[in-house]
């Protein structure tokens, strides 16, 4: 499964073309795609309007959807941040240490634009698209 994070479906439904944006358009029917309960909630926190929120939500329901979480997996982020600190890196967010290890605990690879998530491939060895 291909976890896409909030940074590719922002640009995305904005119709923004970058690497990333266009592998999705095209491996949107070929691959199976999911995301977080964490992304989902990224995504539609920055709707603007009713409208677009309820177009935005039904557009989103095409992927799988994981609920995270849970005692395992926030002891599992907190080590994961804190490995990487010891290798002389920074996450800048926690949610990017949810997401990152959410996907290596469950065997998922992840499409995203975020240099955060670099340090989680570079040292732990997350799974990553790079189109």
């Amino acid at each position: 499964m291909i976890i896409v994070d909030t940074t590719v479906l922002v640009d995305y439904l904005r119709g923004t073309q970058n690497p990333e944006t266009e592998w999705l358009e095209i491996e949107a029917d070929r691959k199976r795609l999911g995301l977080t309960d964490l992304i989902l909630c990224e995504v539609l926190q920055g709707v603007r309007n009713d409208q677009e929120f309820r177009q935005v939500r039904t557009e989103l329901q095409r992927f799988a959807l994981f609920e995270t979480g849970g005692e395992e997996l926030v002891i599992a982020a907190a080590t994961n941040f804190r490995t990487i600190r010891e290798k002389g890196k920074t996450v800048r967010k926690t949610i990017y240490c949810l997401i990152a290890t959410f996907c290596m605990m469950n065997g998922h690879t992840l499409l995203h634009r975020d240099r955060d998530f670099d340090a989680f491939e570079e040292i732990l060895g997350l799974n990553v698209i790079h189109p």
